[in-house]
């Protein structure tokens, strides 16, 4: 075979066989899994834009129609438009989880429509697609390594907890409680990223007054590239956080002359705060719940943690349509290249791999959420009450 058949041969598409009955503890189905991965992703990992614009078609199109019907039924009953913020708080759940498809690069095959859908999915979602990108690779790069990153909720070790005052430790549980959801999904989408842009701007801008003053004949440029903050990391993170934010702030002065600020505001904040709801919880859930691979920088292994560090959520199909498949989260982190829309074939194909992937269903989401401490020596997370009930049987 001439070097060029060959090569040609290795780029297509492997599939892999059937896996060894004896593949049935946690540690050989993960030997089995890095064996079969690389095959597995070069199967899945493919990208179609004509599926990609069916996605974003069958989410940009209903989502106008809501808006059009908020017109039509806001102009005689403001508050019966109000009842549209539920489907409507489900299309912006699907619009983030294909930004989040963006910023992987996998919704399309070309990167120039996943950077440009990106950003539209980033203007409707209130999140500066860009920047939101860059920081959740840093949880691809660290996912089940608890030393590293903490997840949305920022969780604590039990050491944390403990050196805690009561009433800190009593704040802490509280300020996670499910019923604060929609408040923290509102300031998650629309607070916080308003904020970092204006306070960083505002730094930003006496920076260059001071170094200016101080420095006259360096160029503005230059005196900009000297600026350091923590709200952005790089010049391009400030310019899509800029741009974003200029193109919504625009956007919403558009809506409110159309449909009038009251009822604007009033459908958009709150399809907003429920779709951030349903969103951070769940993100939370599909790493923390009871057996969920809990390591730190010493032991931590990559595909450890994506068969037994993310769970599969098990989701009605209409569910599973609003959320881009992000149920199917194991084979998301397994390898974040293969599309949204391929994750459910995947799967099933490839179901012997996953046979010890923990499982949650929608009973499972609340007691999941009580999974709010860190214990490290233990390799595990655990709810406050069952730590507070394990010191005191070692009292």
């Amino acid at each position: 075979m001439s070097a060029a058949a060959f090569s040609k041969e290795q780029m297509l598409p492997q599939r892999i066989g059937p896996i060894p009955a004896a593949a049935s503890d946690p540690a050989a189905l993960l030997e089995q899994l890095k064996l079969h991965k690389r095959a597995l992703v070069q199967s899945y990992a493919r990208a179609s834009d004509v599926r990609g614009a069916l996605a974003v078609s069958s989410t940009l199109l209903p989502m106008g129609a809501l808006w059009y019907a908020a017109a039509w039924i806001g102009s005689a009953h403001g508050a019966v438009a109000l009842l549209l913020a539920l489907p409507m708080s489900l299309l912006l759940l699907r619009c983030f989880a294909l930004l989040h498809d963006c910023g992987h690069g996998s919704l399309f095959r070309t990167a120039r429509l996943n950077r440009a859908f990106g950003f539209v999915f980033g203007v409707i979602s209130g999140m500066p697609q860009y920047v939101w990108s860059q920081h959740h690779h840093y949880h691809h790069c660290t996912n089940g390594n608890w030393s590293r990153y903490r997840g949305p909720l920022a969780i604590l070790s039990v050491q944390e907890f403990d050196a805690l005052t009561p009433r800190q430790q009593r704040a802490y549980v509280r300020s996670r409680h499910p019923a604060l959801a929609p408040l923290a999904g509102l300031m998650y989408l629309i607070g916080q990223p308003r904020l970092n842009w204006l306070r960083g701007t505002r730094d930003l801008l006496a920076h260059l007054r001071r170094e200016k003053v101080a420095q006259p004949d360096v160029a503005l440029r230059t005196l900009a590239a000297q600026f350091r903050t923590r709200r952005w990391k790089t010049a391009a993170e400030y310019r899509h956080m800029t741009l974003n934010n200029l193109v919504l702030l625009a956007l919403w002065v558009l809506m409110s002359l159309w449909l009038g600020a009251a009822l604007f505001f009033g459908l958009y904040l709150l399809g907003t705060a429920l779709a951030g709801a349903a969103g951070l919880v769940l993100f939370t859930v599909q790493h923390n719940f009871e057996p969920s691979y809990a390591g730190d920088d010493h032991e931590w292994d990559y595909d450890e943690a994506a068969l037994y560090g993310s769970s599969f959520l098990v989701l009605p199909g209409w569910l599973n349509w609003c959320t881009a498949n992000i149920g199917y989260h194991h084979v998301h982190h397994l390898s974040a290249r293969i599309p949204s829309y391929r994750l459910p074939a995947c799967h099933a194909e490839h179901a012997a791999l996953f046979a010890g992937v923990h499982r949650l269903r929608l009973r499972d989401i609340l007691p999941s959420l009580d999974y709010l401490l860190w214990d490290a020596d233990g390799r595990r997370l655990m709810t406050v009450a069952a730590h507070r009930a394990a010191r005191e049987r070692a009292a």
